[in-house]
């Protein structure tokens, strides 16, 4: 959920980035030159063996000394900047390195060998990376899934996958990808986001930050819901940071993302079938499995399937305090979404009894939502109150005021409370967990001196 700063002065920024990721024809020529080169002359398995930075420093020494006998007709900047894309080349994403190393960039978009685009700041911006052609981008793929023991085909189009840094990573390919491979890398965040820091960038307020912490320390069940690339994971990661120390996690991911810092943290990853089509353990698997694992919390990354009745399950059955997330663009709709994956299971439940498991399971509903200049920000926090006859009944503790858009076309408006002092505060009362009740007041109730 990071909140970005107005696009002005963007373009700027984006020009300088690109110019020192493109090279010139010239560069371009000597690079596959000295490469192919490089190739013939140096035992690449030796590299493996080595350091990163010996490694690097092994191939400079010999791309130097290549760059002698070909005598390349290359200044000193050219040289260091093929150089450089050499090692990069062979260590690493090739065109790819020069992206990942820029912090401002949050997403990395590859449509095919030519058009690769970044978001930096909330905004889509093309850049002047490419690729050789398809099959040089198919070889970066390649190295990307084979790290993780993962693969992609024909046969196997698509894959989920992460680098060694944590970002996550989608590639699919032809027949699947018509205009050649595609490849998105959601970049992982070397910062570790705080609460604090929310507060900051105007994430959130300090007013729903007491809550915020007050029910995950309160063991109260949370859904996360919002759009794609909104923050949700951002916030599990946030509010994961007030779970105590002494407390068991075990954590379920697709693509392992989360970063909590407890010392008592077991991880599970999901895993896709094999060339066979065998082998598949899904979240559902790893949900039933952490059952048996002496869990105090249970988080998983997202809920998008079967495993939803699992989770409610776990949530009814004294698994409290646990936290998930789910595509939704509204509190009510993410309640809609569960009920839909439920029936995924090809178990039929009575609508009534459905609802009323969900309803008894999650305790709260936090939205997140993306706006148009880029910021991300937590827009809704509701307390499922329960069920009057067939429908669940929810109750808005804090919305976002919306109030329109400033002249840099960033949105303007804060997050204020209803005024709905939830049920909740009494339960975590008792637990000795003390909510001013203050908190809850509408901004137009304030006495003003």
């Amino acid at each position: 959920m990071n909140a970005t700063p107005g696009s002005a002065g963007t373009s700027n920024i984006s020009m300088s980035a690109n110019s020192d990721t493109a090279l010139s024809k010239l560069e371009s020529e000597w690079k596959e030159r000295i490469h192919s080169k490089l190739l013939t002359v140096m035992d690449l398995s030796l590299i493996g063996s080595m350091e990163g930075l010996e490694a690097r420093k092994q191939i400079r020494d010999i791309c130097q000394r290549l760059m002698q006998d070909e005598s390349a007709l290359l200044n000193a900047d050219q040289r260091t900047r093929v150089i450089q894309r050499i090692e990069d080349e062979v260590l690493g994403l090739g065109p790819l390195e020069s992206l990942l190393q820029d912090p401002t960039i949050s997403d990395i978009l590859v449509n095919g060998a030519n058009q690769v685009y970044v978001e930096r700041r909330g905004k889509l911006e093309l850049t002047n990376v490419t690729f050789n052609d398809d099959r040089h981008l198919m070889n970066i793929i390649d190295r990307i899934v084979s790290g993780v023991g993962r693969r992609i085909d024909e046969s196997s189009p698509m894959v989920d996958a992460r680098l060694q840094d944590g970002s996550r990573v989608n590639a699919i390919i032809p027949p699947l990808a018509l205009d050649g491979p595609i490849l998105s890398i959601r970049r992982f965040s070397a910062e570790m986001l705080t609460m604090e820091k929310l507060i900051e960038l105007g994430s959130v307020s300090k007013q729903i930050a007491v809550v915020l912490e007050a029910i995950v320390v309160g063991r109260l069940n949370i859904l996360v819901s919002g759009g794609t690339g909104a923050g949700k994971t951002t916030m599990l990661n946030v509010l994961s940071g007030y779970i105590p120390t002494d407390e068991r996690i075990v954590t379920i991911e697709d693509s392992a993302e989360l970063q909590l810092q407890q010392p008592h943290v077991v991880r599970l990853e999901t895993r896709p079938p094999n060339i066979e089509n065998k082998g598949e353990i899904t979240a559902r698997d790893l949900i039933k499995n952490s059952l048996r694992m002496r869990p105090e919390r249970i988080i998983i990354g997202e809920v998008r399937g079967a495993e939803a009745l699992d989770m409610l399950q776990a949530m009814n059955t004294g698994h409290d305090g646990s936290l998930t997330t789910i595509h939704a663009n509204t509190p009510r709709d993410a309640l809609s979404r569960v009920e839909t994956m439920v029936s995924m299971t090809g178990i039929s439940f009575p609508m009534k009894t459905l609802r009323a498991q969900i309803a008894s399971a999650i305790n709260v509903v936090i939205q997140i939502e993306r706006h148009e200049d880029g910021h991300r920000r937590l827009t809704s926090v509701q307390e499922i109150d329960g069920m009057e006859g067939d429908i669940i009944t929810m109750s808005e503790l804090f919305a976002f005021e919306r109030q329109g858009l400033d002249e840099e076309g960033n949105v303007l408006g804060s997050l204020r409370a209803t005024g709905v002092v939830p049920s909740f505060r009494k339960k975590l009362h008792l637990k000795g967990i003390e909510i001013p009740v203050e908190t809850f007041e509408p901004s137009w109730l304030d006495v003003k001196g």
